[in-house]
């Protein structure tokens, strides 16, 4: 594999311009796609299989002529303090405004409240419940505008109104401030890093060329693929996250060929045939990672690591063509100011430094002069860690320890209007509902009476008269409303208020009773029940990502053991890559809990509820972890392999890794720390979760686990950590990621390249 990306480096430097017209235009395509593209919108969450979806797919075949999963909205209206809205004004002032809603478009019906009984019982509070032919998505925008409307002319009248329900909902776009602020520090870092304003250009230039490519695809592919905008929010976050970084690497190992004394060409091809072979691995477990998320079952979990991984082979692509081409472009400015300054005069022709036309063996930089020899950070790290390999090793692991403590207390649910800002209309109509009703007409359960397939088909409404009974008679269960039957009469609707809040312990554990209660019927009767609504489908999807997080878990970490052998040619160093990813993961879930759920630091993000954990964010946090912290594996410890390869002790391998990689690897952690952060600010829960542990995640894996816990058990493990049995050795392939054949490797010319890199095919070329 470094011969052949060797070959890609050298053949993307000499022919830069076509390599960077190709990009050019990917990118205007791209683009231009997008533009043209319809608008894409959110859809509901799903989980097939489940009990509650079964039942709205149940009501949406017996009850053809309304949607089991239409748009909903809540009209709330309160009195003036002292009046109630039983009063004859207010009264009027409630039904000129349900008149001004109702027959409206895609209204497909609207409840009085007086008729309904949809009165507090202090007469202050009553609310109206308008239902949509239409899935919230799909709500046009004068509907929505009717809706807020309608709400402005009852307070005209004096009343307070809330609109709660999922009909104004909104898709969250990117580009806030907290994301040009992530962009800001991660500019900064690499041109601290870099020493080069070009060189940080450079790497910011290739990652916003891939994740334009990326969005303009997810955004083209929106409709046709019912792709939503949290996954071009992902794609977005993890292409300039990873393709910052891809190019940093890559960009570093350059520099570190120039100052050797390789020739500009020869150095982006060695750049690529080495560091390139660890992005291409590290990008790769990125992109399984992702893409295995689709095993999970649900549609949304599947499209967002679909998205992801595409974005993260983009930014593989770019990396390995487009940032060696511009290496050719920007010439030495590439390099940094001190190497740059160590160039012999004379050495280079007219215009070289500006397109990067060097003569071979015109202009071989010294490396740049260091104060008396001091030895970097990253050195002095190592040595310290090698003097004092067990009490490292216990101080952090402890340390990660206490911080994963609270993930023992993870609590799973999706947000709901509760989580909202007490600022959003639906927030405050939620509150105005749990004051006049209590907290469970927030989340109404609905229980589906199937009696088509039973002997009793004829008696539905005996049947559901015994399933309203039974249902009154569990405990939690304020109230139950009376049935209603489909045109087939083999099909009644049931609607159950729970006493407790939608995201409480005490509602799951209500879903399940009725449940169990019901089933006596079911074997009584012949019929089949169903328990549904959106309080119910989250707590089923909950439970499905909660059922599935060891499966999932499980297969992420037999990947990463195997892939690791196979780079490192190694049985422990993957063992410990693989139970360094597991205490970062559980220190990342640890601070989700801390501030999600407990509350910690909540007003640092903009957290104005507290709640469970969404369901979805562990296994999606554990899948793009996975992968990012296999990168700092590859990137650091590939170094390390390398001297190691090449006769250094232990030890001195370990010391050559940290000089080589360590500040970059850091380098690359805050950039990446810095773009996940910048999402922080986005008022989408979703969003909002991953950014945190996402930032969270990386911070424990690059400074903590691979920085401090990883050398410190190769300096233990001494030669034991790079031991593969014989058997294995002749089994897996080897991949020479460190690039030692391409020390033996005699540079092919400018003819040679030009005729081999475009036949060349993937995975045969012999050495």
């Amino acid at each position: 594999m470094a011969t052949f990306l060797y070959r890609i480096g050298r053949w993307a430097f000499r022919r830069r311009r076509l390599v960077g017209g190709v990009w050019l235009g990917v990118l205007v395509l791209a683009v231009v796609a997008a533009a043209v593209a319809p608008e894409g919108k959110d859809e509901d969450l799903s989980m097939p299989g489940t009990e509650s979806q079964k039942a709205f797919d149940l009501l949406d075949e017996r009850f053809p002529q309304s949607n089991s999963q239409g748009a909903e909205a809540r009209l709330v209206f309160r009195a003036p303090a002292g009046q109630r809205v039983t009063a004859r004004e207010n009264k009027a002032a409630v039904e000129d405004t349900l008149r001004s809603v109702d027959g409206g478009a895609q209204v497909a019906s609207t409840t009085d409240p007086y008729e309904t009984g949809a009165v507090s019982e202090d007469g202050t509070i009553a609310y109206s419940t308008i239902t949509y032919t239409a899935d919230a998505v799909d709500l046009a925008e004068p509907t929505k505008s009717a809706l807020e409307d309608a709400a402005n002319r009852a307070r005209d009248a004096g009343l307070t109104v809330e609109i709660g329900g999922s009909a104004l909902d909104s898709e969250e776009e990117p580009g806030g401030t907290t994301e040009i602020i992530g962009v800001a520090v991660a500019a900064v870092v690499l041109v601290l890093a870099l020493g080069s304003l070009v060189a940080a250009g450079l790497s910011l230039l290739t990652a916003f060329v891939g994740v334009a490519i990326a969005f303009g695809l997810v955004s083209a592919l929106a409709v046709p693929l019912g792709l939503t905008s949290t996954v071009a929010i992902l794609a977005l976050m993890l292409g300039l996250a990873v393709g910052i970084d891809y190019a940093l690497f890559i960009t570093s190992r350059f520099r570190d060929e120039r100052a050797q004394g390789s020739e500009p060409e020869e150095a982006a091809g060695r750049a690529v045939g080495t560091a390139g072979s660890a992005v291409v691995f590290a990008g790769a477990t990125v992109f399984i990672a992702l893409v295995g998320l689709g095993v999970v079952g649900i549609p949304e979990l599947t499209k967002m690591g679909m998205g992801g991984a595409g974005a993260v082979a983009l930014a593989v692509l770019v990396a390995l063509t487009l940032v060696p081409a511009l290496f050719g472009f920007f010439g030495r400015r590439v390099l940094s100011r001190a190497v740059r300054k160590g160039t012999r005069p004379g050495s280079e022709r007219p215009g070289s430094e500006r397109w990067g036309h060097e003569r071979p063996g015109s202009e071989r930089p010294h490396p740049a002069p260091t104060a008396a020899g001091r030895p970097g950070l990253g050195t002095r790290w190592a040595r310290f860690v090698l003097r004092r390999p067990a009490a490292v090793l216990l101080i952090a692991g402890l340390g990660l320890g206490a911080v994963a403590v609270p993930a023992l207390s993870l609590e799973l649910g999706l947000p709901g209007d509760e989580s909202k800002s007490v600022e959003t209309t639906q927030r405050r109509a939620y509150d105005l509902l749990s004051e006049g009703f209590g907290p469970g007409f927030n989340g109404p359960l609905t229980v589906v009476v199937d009696t088509s397939e039973s002997s009793g088909s004829g008696d539905t409404r005996a049947t559901t008269d015994l399933v309203a009974k039974t249902v009154r008679g569990v405990d939690g269960v304020a109230s139950v409303g009376d049935p209603v039957l489909s045109r087939g009469k083999d099909t009644a609707v049931l609607t159950a208020v729970p006493r407790t809040a939608p995201n409480s312990g005490e509602t799951k554990d209500l879903v399940h009773a009725i449940r169990g209660a019901v089933s006596g019927v079911e074997a009584d009767t012949g019929a089949d029940i169903l328990v549904t609504g959106t309080t119910a489908m989250n707590i089923d999807i909950s439970e499905a990502m909660s059922d599935a997080l060891i499966p999932y878990l499980t297969v992420v970490i037999g990947l990463a053991v195997l892939l690791l052998m196979v780079v490192f040619r190694s049985v422990l160093v993957p063992v410990k890559a693989a139970l360094g990813f597991l205490l970062s993961v559980g220190a990342a879930f640890g601070v989700l809990v801390a501030v999600f759920q407990w509350g910690w630091a909540a007003d640092l993000v903009g957290i104005e509820q507290t709640g469970p954990v969404m369901s979805l964010m562990p296994i999606l946090i554990i899948g793009i972890v996975f992968g990012l912290a296999m990168d700092y594996e590859v990137f650091l410890l590939t170094r390390m392999r390398e001297a190691y390869v090449h006769g250094a002790s232990p030890g001195e391998a370990i010391v050559s890794g940290f000089r080589h990689s360590g500040r970059v690897v850091a380098a690359a952690a805050i950039i990446m720390i810095s773009v996940f952060a910048g999402f922080i600010g986005m008022s989408s829960p979703t969003i909002q979760t991953m950014g945190v542990g996402l930032a969270a995640a990386v911070a424990f894996d690059a400074f903590v686990v691979r920085m401090a816990i990883a050398p410190a058990v190769l300096a233990l493990l001494g030669h034991r950590a790079w031991w593969l049995p014989p058997i294995l050795n002749r089994v897996l392939p080897n991949v020479d990621i460190e690039g030692e054949k391409l020390s033996r490797h005699v540079p092919a010319s400018a003819a040679e390249l030009d005729a081999a890199v475009p036949r060349l095919p993937v995975g045969r070329h012999r050495h």
